[in-house]
C-alpha cells in the first residue's frame, strides 16, 4: 500500500465505517446515514483501499468485521466523538444526539427493572439518543469496558481494574418468586423447611452454584435445583404451573411479578446485601454525552430507591 495522507481521504468514510460496524449490514447502515445502499458499498470499497483490508466480510447473518476492523473501531469512534464534542462546545444547547448511541452493559434483571425508567430519563436529557442494552455481568464487565464493547455498565461489582471508575448506585437484596397457585390460601411467606423442600430455579451465568447455595451450606442444608437459566426474563415461563421457587434480586422479583402474575415472598434465608455499581472507562469520564447518560442512570436508580431497596 502506498503511503496515505489524511488530506487524500474523505473523512465521511469514517462515519460509514462506524455505521457498518454497528449495524452489520450495508442496507441498515444506509438507512442510518440517510444515503443509498450503493453509496455505502462504494464507500466500503474506498475504505478497503485505505486500510488494505476487507474490513467487513459477508456471512449468513450480514457483514462481520475482520480483526483489523475491530482494532480500528474504538480509534475511529473516538475520533468521531471528538468531532461531535467540538460542535457541542460551539453550541452546547444544540441537539447533538440524533444518530448517536450509547451502549450500556447490564444483566437483564437491571434491564427489566430499570430499562423503561432509563429510556424516559434519557429522552428528557438527551432527546433522540439511542440506548443499546447489552448483556453483561460482574465476571466479564471489566473486559467488556476495556475492549469497548460497552460504554457504561451496571452490575453488582466487577470494576476493580485500575483503568475503570465506578459509582455506587445503591444496595440490593433478595426475594423469592413463586406461582401463587402453589401457595395455600392467604399464605404470604414460606418457612425454611418448605423452602428447602421445594424445587428451585437458579438464575446464574455459570449455571451451578448461587448465593442461595452458599447461604444454605452455612446452615448445613442444601436444595435441589431442577433447572438453571442465564436470563431472568425466562422465569415466568419456568415457574408458572410448578411448585418451584426462584430466589433473585428484589428489583427483578418485583418487576417480574408486576407483569407476570407471579407472587413475591420474603426469602426465609438470611442472605447478604450487595452493592449495585455503575462503571466506566476512566479516560472517557469527560465525554459530555457519557456524563449525561451516567446522570440519567443515577437519577433512574434514585427514583426507584423507595420502592426497591
Amino acid at each position: 500500500m502506498s503511503q496515505m495522507n489524511i488530506a487524500d481521504i474523505d473523512l465521511n468514510l469514517l462515519k460509514v465505517f462506524e455505521a457498518l460496524h454497528d449495524e452489520s449490514s450495508a442496507s441498515r447502515a444506509a438507512l442510518r446515514l440517510g444515503v443509498t445502499q450503493s453509496a455505502v458499498s462504494a464507500a466500503l470499497r474506498r475504505l478497503r483501499d485505505v486500510y488494505a483490508d476487507q474490513l467487513f466480510v459477508r456471512t449468513g447473518r450480514g457483514l462481520a468485521p475482520t480483526l483489523r476492523a475491530n482494532q480500528l473501531k474504538p480509534v475511529i469512534s473516538d475520533a468521531l466523538n471528538k468531532c461531535r464534542q467540538s460542535l457541542a462546545m460551539i453550541d452546547p444547547a444544540a441537539n447533538q444526539y440524533e444518530g448517536r448511541s450509547v451502549i450500556v452493559g447490564l444483566s437483564d434483571d437491571f434491564e427489566i427493572a430499570y430499562g423503561r425508567r432509563l429510556i424516559e430519563e434519557i429522552e428528557r436529557r438527551a432527546p433522540k439518543l439511542r440506548l443499546i442494552f447489552r448483556q453483561t455481568h460482574s465476571q466479564i464487565v471489566a473486559h467488556a469496558l476495556l475492549e469497548r464493547s460497552v460504554d457504561l455498565a451496571i452490575t453488582a461489582g466487577g470494576f476493580a481494574e485500575r483503568l475503570l471508575s465506578r459509582q455506587v448506585l445503591g444496595e440490593g437484596s433478595y426475594q423469592c418468586l413463586v406461582d401463587p397457585d402453589s401457595l395455600a390460601d392467604g399464605q404470604q411467606e414460606i418457612g425454611l423447611d418448605e423452602y428447602v423442600a421445594r424445587e428451585h430455579i437458579l438464575v446464574s451465568s455459570g449455571g451451578f452454584i448461587g448465593i442461595t447455595d452458599e447461604g444454605l451450606a452455612g446452615l448445613g442444608l442444601s436444595r435441589r435445583v431442577c433447572a438453571s437459566t442465564t436470563h431472568f426474563a425466562a422465569l415466568p415461563f419456568l415457574l408458572k404451573g410448578s411448585q418451584a421457587v426462584a430466589t433473585i434480586p428484589a428489583h427483578a422479583a418485583q418487576s417480574i411479578a408486576a407483569l407476570s402474575g407471579l407472587t413475591v415472598l420474603p426469602c426465609p434465608l438470611s442472605l447478604p446485601r450487595y452493592p449495585i455499581e455503575l462503571g466506566w472507562r476512566t479516560n472517557s469520564q469527560l465525554d459530555p454525552l457519557l456524563l449525561k447518560v451516567r446522570e440519567a442512570i443515577v437519577a433512574s436508580f434514585l427514583k426507584a430507591l423507595p420502592a426497591i431497596f
